[in-house]
């Protein structure tokens, strides 16, 4: 059987991506993902309203139906913890932008209202957590402040340490990795690795004396303060590997750091969750798959995804989101934008041959939801060997990537989005 039609006989017709209608016609994914401790569920791009819209729906499928109890989000470790009380009901719902100030510059806003309106009318409620390292690498302040305040309860004297990585941070602070590596290059390389030793010697710091630190505050206290600074001392490295894949300096896989952090986050909140706890996992389509990433050929990054699928087996699950679409929305560089980029309405070309989307438009699927596994299980890897992401397509073994993909015929970028 061709692999067109091999994927229109294990895939799922959708009704809709409506999030408010019923939800019978998802019924089958609770099959598909079994007993799945975490299902990942990704976007091939940022800022596409149908993947926003198809997420909200797969969210209160799994919440309302499978008893699924927290949403990690690919959003800052440190603002995730800020965010968890407004997402439970704390407070106005205007309130979210004094909380995350960027929220709805990422495009994530309306993910999170829908939440909030989930919990204050669902006996169903879903906790947040954020994974990542702060503001997506544009800024170490939202974990290094609160690291500062935390030593001043437990440890004066490392206090002025932390305020210098602090003063040095705070000049590269931008709303994104795209906007702070260049603002880190002006720092120089004397400023930049006195930050890099300022964060090293506060690690050492940390692991060395948490005996003295647990009894001054309390375990979870400790836990949280020393994520944190994981999470800024994973930022900066981030910001050098970003900038030496911009100019060519970067080893292979150099980008790796942020996702093994992102993993680890993941893991550190299901450590901390009840016995039985299932996670809602949303990032990237290239942060949860289970493959190396490569562009051009050249190894990239092993993913978020690629950890988690190490340590966690079948208990974790991914679920690619993409499109057959003549556009998606793609991100341009742009220094004078608040993230160092600006989006576009961008139109592509037809999906290319051996890719899912190409194998989903013969096949007349979309929107739909396709079974990878069975693929897999045959040895049919090699037949779906690219995948869109944003304006480009990567080579992998999709099978081998993902457990399953959702396609939708459609891309409408996001209104209201800042830049």
């Amino acid at each position: 059987m061709a692999v067109d039609g091999w994927l229109a006989h294990h895939a799922v017709a959708l009704t809709t991506l409506d999030p408010d209608v019923p939800l019978d016609d998802l019924e089958p994914l609770r099959d598909i993902i079994g007993g799945a401790r975490v299902v990942a569920v990704g976007e091939n791009a940022h800022f596409v309203r149908e993947f926003t819209l198809a997420r909200q729906r797969i969210l209160r499928f799994l919440a309302e139906r499978c008893g699924f109890t927290l949403l990690a989000l690919e959003f800052g470790f440190s603002e995730g913890l800020e965010l968890d009380p407004w997402i439970q009901g704390v407070g106005a719902e205007a309130d979210l932008a004094r909380i995350s100030e960027n929220a709805d510059t990422w495009g994530i806003g309306e993910l999170l209202r829908f939440v909030r309106g989930h919990n204050i009318s669902s006996g169903r409620p879903v906790r947040f957590a954020g994974i990542d390292i702060p503001q997506a690498g544009g800024s170490l302040l939202p974990a290094l402040v609160p690291v500062a305040g935390y030593l001043q309860d437990v440890d004066p004297d490392a206090v002025p340490l932390a305020e210098s990585a602090i003063g040095i941070a705070a000049r590269l602070a931008g709303g994104s990795g795209a906007s702070a590596v260049p603002a880190r290059a002006e720092l120089g390389t004397a400023r930049q690795d006195a930050l890099t030793a300022a964060l090293a010697r506060l690690r050492l710091r940390f692991r060395a004396l948490e005996p003295l630190y647990v009894p001054r505050s309390d375990q979870h206290r400790y836990d949280t303060a020393m994520w944190r600074l994981e999470a800024a001392v994973h930022a900066d490295d981030a910001l050098r590997a970003t900038a030496g894949l911009f100019d060519g300096t970067a080893p292979p896989a150099d980008l790796s750091v942020r996702d093994r952090y992102m993993a680890e986050s993941v893991r550190w909140h299901l450590s901390r969750s009840a016995p039985g706890t299932r996670v809602v996992l949303a990032a990237h389509n290239n942060h949860i798959q289970k493959h190396p990433v490569a562009y051009d050929g050249r190894l990239t990054t092993l993913p978020m995804g690629l950890h988690l699928h190490r340590t966690l087996g079948d208990d974790y699950f991914a679920l690619a989101l993409t499109s057959t679409a003549d556009r998606t929305v793609e991100m341009r560089p742009d220094p004078n934008a608040s993230l160092g980029f600006t989006i576009a309405d961008t139109p592509l070309g037809p999906p290319e041959p051996g890719s899912v989307e190409a194998a989903a438009l013969d096949a007349g699927i979309g929107p739909g939801l396709i079974d990878l596994r069975p693929a897999r299980a045959a040895g049919r890897s090699g037949e779906l060997t690219r995948m869109r992401t944003q304006s480009t397509t990567l080579t992998m073994p999709v099978p081998d990537a993902f457990d399953a993909v959702l396609v939708t015929p459609t891309v409408t970028m996001q209104e209201g989005i800042g830049a």
